[in-house]
């Protein structure tokens, strides 16, 4: 299972080195004010659309705790943490 372990925590730190030169690249591609950005391999088109969201500290304050209690549903979320085993050296 250790391998497992191990690649888990490699895979990881490569997304999210990839995830933050993704992130860069976004950014330089809305900095240029373009609609559209032709390359050999891609077009990239940047949109603009309007979201609404529901705020659910204000309803939560309108509601009573029976009707909260009614609109709620409970899910289960399963979690994976990784942390290097790496021993890390304080340096004074």
């Amino acid at each position: 299972m250790t391998n497992l372990a191990d690649r888990y925590f490699t895979l990881k730190n490569e997304i999210e080195a990839l995830t933050r030169l993704l992130d860069e690249t976004k950014a330089a591609i809305k900095a240029t004010g373009r609609d559209e950005i032709v390359g050999e391999l891609a077009l990239v088109t940047v949109g603009l659309s309007e979201r609404v969201a529901l705020d659910q500290k204000l309803v939560k304050g309108l509601l009573t705790p029976a009707q909260i209690a009614e609109c709620s549903k409970t899910t289960l979320i399963e979690t994976i943490r990784v942390k290097s085993t790496a021993k890390i050296e304080v340096l004074s």
